[in-house]
């Protein structure tokens, strides 16, 4: 059997809850957006319901230690199909044994977990580093990201502290949504984006005059401390893949 859910960590522990409800068996865990539906199979659409997704997590805060949980949630922002199938199978695992059976790297779910969630705290460590704000033209500092995984959630907490005096946008434009700091605290929103707009490097029109400057002297910066006879490309792409260079100010033409 199928299990369809929403797409949002509500409904997917929803999905959990509905399982040991209904004890259906060996079932499959689809997102709507990537279920195709076929002859051969049972379908279940599961409606979100916070309390009980609340009850399932609640359950998993006593089974298992703060960085597991963690584990789970990281898995979860992968947003990959099968990850969610083996998150799925693997939180069934950890109620049906007692505590610490996420210790046995035997148990596929349990190994599959680990590397998932290792991908995307990899993610969320490279767009902390690489991330860069342009200053617009009413003072807000505005990044737009496109990272493989969904981690906005996860670097939320690190852009607050270290730029607490600031306003800031960190806007993903794959997922569409975004952080917005109001110097206080952290929203997501949503950005409706006018056509003449460009999402990725805003025109000068809506940034601050100053900015173009800025740019040409951190440039010229990192030209200047550039050692040319010290270049080594194979490492330097090793610790900054190339996929990360649009979000960098030096590597823009």
């Amino acid at each position: 059997m199928n299990y369809i859910f929403d797409g949002t960590f509500t409904g997917f522990l929803t999905a959990v809850f509905e399982w040991f409800d209904r004890k259906p068996g060996q079932v499959v865990l689809k997102s709507i957006e990537t279920f195709q539906p076929d002859a051969f199979s049972e379908s279940f659409t599961v409606a979100a319901d916070q309390p009980k997704a609340d009850r399932v997590w609640n359950g998993l805060q006593k089974k298992l230690k703060k960085d597991w949980q963690r584990v789970v949630y990281c898995t979860f922002l992968s947003e990959l199909s099968e990850a969610h199938d083996h998150l799925f199978q693997f939180i069934i695992y950890i109620f049906q044994n007692s505590v610490g059976a996420e210790k046995n790297f035997g148990n596929d779910h349990v190994i599959a977990l680990a590397k998932y969630a290792k991908s995307v705290e990899r993610e969320k460590h490279r767009m902390e580093a690489f991330i860069r704000f342009q200053k617009t033209g009413d003072g807000m500092f505005y990044a737009s990201i496109e990272p493989d995984f969904n981690v906005l959630p996860l670097i939320s907490k690190h852009f607050k502290n270290r730029y607490a005096d600031q306003q800031w946008i960190i806007y993903d434009l794959k997922r569409k949504y975004g952080l917005y700091y109001d110097l206080h605290t952290v929203a997501e929103i949503t950005l409706d984006f006018a056509e003449e707009i460009d999402r990725k490097t805003p025109q000068a029109i809506v940034m601050d005059e100053k900015e173009e400057l800025y740019r040409v002297l951190w440039k010229d910066y990192f030209k200047s401390a550039n050692i040319v006879s010290r270049k080594n490309t194979k490492l330097h792409v090793k610790h900054v893949p190339k996929r990360y260079w649009r979000y960098l100010t030096e590597k823009q033409l």
